[in-house]
């Protein structure tokens, strides 16, 4: 898969995220956020908890009836991914600090699945992930 078709599958998995989490009434605060670490998929808030937010997204062949465990999007979320973001947040936070703080921080990583046509095969959220 060329770059610009993994870069387009990520940033259609994280408007999939985005919308699964405003109907849970959670707010948006901030979507691919740069830090000089990376970027940030999703920041977002929870009643009194910010929540920063790692998606990933794995396309499969409309043929399957079912998703293989090496398909699982979160399968791949390792110790140096999750290390990673917590650098991320912490940036993001120095860099925020004259805003009154939350109440509590979390990670949640949210997996999407999706069919060659784009559309949701399962979504699976994982909250306090790490």
């Amino acid at each position: 898969m060329s770059e610009d078709r993994r870069h387009l599958l990520g940033r259609r998995g994280e408007r999939i995220a985005a919308v699964h989490l405003r109907r849970r009434g959670w707010s948006i605060l901030a979507r691919n956020v740069r830090t000089r670490h990376g970027e940030i998929d999703l920041i977002a808030r929870d009643r009194r908890t910010l929540v920063f937010v790692e998606v990933k997204t794995r396309c499969v062949r409309r043929a399957q009836t079912s998703i293989r465990d090496d398909q699982l999007p979160l399968a791949g979320l390792g110790a140096r991914q999750r290390a990673r973001l917590r650098r991320l947040a912490l940036a993001w936070l120095s860099e925020h600090r004259g805003t009154r703080g939350p109440a509590s921080i979390r990670f949640d990583a949210i997996g999407v699945v999706l069919d060659p046509r784009g559309r949701v095969r399962s979504l699976e959220h994982v909250e306090n992930a790490w």
